[in-house]
């Protein structure tokens, strides 16, 4: 019934304007910033989710540098070893040259002079070869005992670096000398022990490295994986929300013409009273 006190059609029309106007600014909010989810009304499951995959993406990115990290540690220090493992070569070449018997007393002198000077340069690249300030291969870090690296996105998410230590000491060649024929034979077995352990100190680093590298492949596919489906949450579907924001936009401007044409109704109705 048509009444000038309370003008009914205007009010359902201002309701609707509302309704319409706000569909119209969420649609436009989602286009513009490329995200179906705005405000936790949206979708409050959705946003629970989303936001421990983003969670999970961060730490794995962590993560992968933290791989890239070991595997450059673990490459500095095959570099050293392999040094090392170049100067035994050459200490045997010397101890095998002092052992022959064509060899003056003289000479093998000379020899073990070389000889010394390669076996302090062993610890000199034992205790040069650092990451970060850490000698890796002199048994004076953390390195020699393990050290973890999160590799995850969970704390057990770890792998473990351990290093050798390949000093003169510890690999037994620090008192051997080539200065007589008995005690170059005597450094030949001890050579032949010491190029071993280090040869084997060499392959557990490969086999780490190359445990790092798995790791970090992992760690891209999980990545990719995670982001593909908090993507599948959280992105906005374009087509959808522009068919929305097209609706809504046809909606608002008829609520709008509806509001003007009830608020001339009581104009009209005050013409009976002429």
């Amino acid at each position: 019934m048509p009444a000038i006190s309370t003008n009914t059609a205007a009010n359902a029309a201002v309701r609707y304007l509302n309704i319409n106007s706000q569909q119209e600014s969420s649609a436009l909010s989602k286009l513009s910033s490329g995200s179906r989810i705005t405000s936790a009304s949206d979708d409050a499951a959705g946003l629970a989710i989303s936001t421990r995959i983003s969670s999970d993406v961060t730490t794995l990115q962590q993560a992968a540098t933290n791989a890239s990290q070991a595997t450059s540690i673990l490459q500095t220090a095959d570099g050293g070893a392999s040094n090392i493992s170049d100067i035994l070569a050459r200490m045997k070449s010397l101890a095998s040259e002092s052992a022959s018997g064509t060899v003056t007393d003289s000479s093998r002198a000379y020899i073990n002079s070389e000889f010394s000077q390669l076996t302090s340069e062993i610890d000199s690249i034992a205790s040069g070869t650092r990451y970060s300030g850490s000698s890796l291969l002199d048994g004076s870090s953390a390195f020699s005992s393990g050290v973890s690296v999160l590799v995850g996105s969970a704390a057990t998410d770890t792998i473990t670096i351990t290093l050798s230590s390949l000093t003169s000491t510890s690999l037994g060649v620090n008192a051997l000398n080539v200065s007589t024929q008995a005690a170059a034979n005597t450094a030949l077995g001890t050579l032949d022990t010491a190029i071993d352990k280090v040869s084997a100190a060499r392959a557990d680093i490969g086999a780490q490295e190359s445990r790092f590298n798995f790791s970090a492949d992992s760690i891209s596919t999980q990545t990719q994986n995670l982001q593909s489906a908090n993507s599948a949450i959280k992105d906005v579907d374009i087509a959808a929300e522009q068919a929305t924001l097209s609706s809504a936009e046809v909606k608002t401007q008829a609520a709008v013409s509806a509001e003007t044409a009830a608020n001339q109704m009581p104009q009209y109705l005050l013409k009976l009273l002429g």
